[in-house]
């Protein structure tokens, strides 16, 4: 019989729906250092770039998160309801390699577990580096610090955070139009996570909270990834009428981004490396305390 793929379980990767899995296989190398198999679909509704021939920067965020959600279940042995917490992560990719082919993109990643700390013989800390191949081309390379906690514990830290559904609805300044997708470098009206405030280097993150891609499943607080499109959307809008597309990024979340309360998205730094490379550093602020930074550097392009 020849061999035969499917993704790894949707549970290991916390995502609801299948086709948002990424990852299909993984092989334990020794020393806690593990060789996964993933694929990427040649067209993606969320994560794809502007001209829809790459495959989008932040769809390889989200394999990492993927790969470190898997290995710490699949691996390590953090049993299925634990929660995690990820207090940062790094990439840079490589654009060039990111061109979409004549066919799904097939990839190997290489992922080394370092600093892991133990709660008894549970895993509560723990450090991941990773790199991304395609026919032995270097995609992309990463680094997460993860921590596990055990359901009890993150039913009293969470005990009065109320999970959304179907009524939520996000936060919208008065009298102030959404923005249009072509300003934040998004095609479609549904993806767009920001409204616009008399400050042209701040927004409030106004997600659609039933987006299919975004809020795949239920939960007490705004998902990292949400947090990440919120900066992409950010720099783009500083770009706009061109896109920037952030190759690199430098993520640090410093505590739940509620759903309950206005998130707002600021940029307090700017720079051009060159006349068409920009870094950009985006702070998430609620209640005036910060939430999250993320520093994106990449280029800005037409669309």
């Amino acid at each position: 019989m020849p061999q035969l793929t499917t993704t790894v379980p949707k549970e290991y990767v916390h995502r609801a729906s299948l086709a948002e899995v990424f990852l299909t296989g993984c092989t334990a190398q020794g020393d806690l250092r593990f060789t996964l198999t993933g694929q990427w679909p040649r067209a993606h509704t969320l994560f794809s770039s502007p001209d829809g021939r790459s495959h989008d920067p932040l769809q390889v965020a989200e394999t990492f998160r993927q790969a470190g959600m898997f290995l710490a279940h699949a691996e390590l042995g953090v049993p299925l309801g634990h929660h995690f917490v990820m207090w940062n992560l790094n990439y840079t990719t490589f654009l060039e390699n990111l061109r979409i082919g004549p066919h799904p993109t097939d990839f190997e990643m290489d992922a080394r577990c370092t600093d892991v700390t133990y709660s008894g013989r549970r895993v509560s800390k723990l450090h991941m580096e990773f790199e991304i191949r395609r026919d032995g081309t270097t995609l992309a390379h990463a680094a997460g610090h993860f921590s596990a906690i055990t359901p009890g514990v993150y039913a009293r830290l969470r005990a009065s955070r109320p999970e959304r559904d179907d009524s939520a609805a996000p936060f919208t300044p008065p009298d102030l139009p959404p923005m249009t997708p072509a300003s934040v470098g998004r095609h479609s009206p549904a993806d767009v996570a920001l409204t616009p405030t008399a400050d042209s280097t701040r927004w409030m993150l106004t997600p659609d909270l039933n987006h299919p891609i975004l809020f795949d499943h239920a939960g007490d607080h705004l998902p990292g990834m949400v947090l990440l499109e919120g900066a992409r959307q950010a720099a783009c809008s500083l770009a706009a009428p061109l896109v920037m597309r952030p190759s690199s990024a430098a993520t640090y979340f410093h505590r739940y981004a509620e759903l309950d309360r206005p998130c707002w998205i600021e940029v307090d730094r700017l720079s051009a490396e060159h006349c068409d490379l920009m870094t950009v550093r985006v702070v998430g602020r609620q209640d005036g305390e910060p939430v999250f930074t993320s520093t994106m550097t990449g280029p800005v392009q037409d669309w």
